[in-house]
């Protein structure tokens, strides 16, 4: 379980729900049914072991989340799955009925199949996991990333293609369109030779970006080659 704001909804709730299902619970302190639903839900939710998490959101100092679900009550209950919405309810239940939405939540033995698939990594096991789910994002980015370290990047980019481009996806689309590495000796010397022609080049620009999401943001490059784009273009 854990405790969810505005500023940290996307990593701990969206972005985390592409890995493991994430139910919401949206309460607020002065709400009595929201106190007795809170401890059935953490009890159903901590019964899978780990295979469903819990995001609660206190919706006085949340207004921005509360808003995206455009809450209308409290307490609202969400469950998100690969970055959506899937399930849901509004107002306290029983022991039984949420025990009944948390378990729903839970992985079919197809589900887990995939996964030992994606698990086990190599180009054979993740491509028999997309032929039971094409749509795998963490199959179709792990063999993406094996495609472009083979050198088939436009295979990995046809794939990528499947999938939203956020987060892994855009850095190994990425790797696939410039054929380089965070640690690649001459990004640098690429970057600035780039740098001149990204305001009237698309394709310079595009290059440009693709080598900056490459080093990723943890590199203190990045924010530097970030604000001299910035300087080019405006």
């Amino acid at each position: 379980m854990s405790d969810v704001s505005d500023a940290t909804f996307a990593a701990e709730v969206v972005e985390r729900s592409h890995a493991v299902p994430v139910v919401v619970d949206l309460w607020a302190p002065w709400c009595g049914p929201c106190k007795t639903l809170g401890p059935i839900l953490e009890r159903a939710v901590a019964a899978t072991r780990g295979s469903v998490e819990l995001a609660k959101v206190n919706v006085d100092e949340n207004p921005q989340t509360a808003q995206a679900f455009q809450v209308q009550g409290i307490p609202a209950v969400y469950a998100m799955r690969g970055g959506k919405v899937v399930d849901g309810f509004i107002g306290a239940q029983g022991e039984a009925a949420v025990a009944d939405f948390v378990q729903r939540l839970l992985p079919s033995e197809l589900e887990n199949e995939v996964e030992a698939l994606a698990a086990a990594g190599d180009e054979a096991s993740l491509r028999a996991a997309l032929a039971l789910d094409a749509d795998h994002e963490g199959a179709v980015v792990a063999l993406a990333e094996l495609l472009v370290a083979d050198g088939r990047n436009d295979e990995a980019l046809e794939l990528l293609e499947r999938i939203p481009q956020a987060g892994e996806v855009r850095r190994v689309a990425a790797l696939a369109r410039t054929s380089a590495g965070a640690d690649n000796s001459d990004i640098e010397a690429r970057l600035d030779d780039l740098l001149g022609r990204v305001k009237a080049d698309p394709s310079a620009r595009q290059e440009f970006v693709d080598l900056l999401e490459v080093m990723g943001s943890d590199d203190p490059r990045t924010p530097v080659y970030r604000r001299r784009l910035t300087a080019q273009l405006y």
